[in-house]
């Protein structure tokens, strides 16, 4: 099962992440407690790929 990126987005911007810079592959989001999680720009991820990325921002996983 596949998870779209603007999905992880919305999810992470509902914790209080907000767009912080854009890199040459990778979008940085960071929130005000100064955790920062690099979102590549895949348009698609894997459910596992999604999940580690809100372990990594201290948020509750999507699935």
């Amino acid at each position: 099962m596949s998870v779209k990126r603007r999905d992880v987005i919305r999810h992470f911007e509902r914790y209080g992440f907000f767009l912080k810079r854009e890199g040459r592959r990778h979008s940085f989001y960071v929130n005000g407690n100064g955790i920062g999680v690099a979102i590549k720009r895949h348009n698609t991820f894997t459910r596992i790929a999604a999940n580690e990325l809100c372990k990594e921002a201290k948020i509750p996983p999507i699935f």
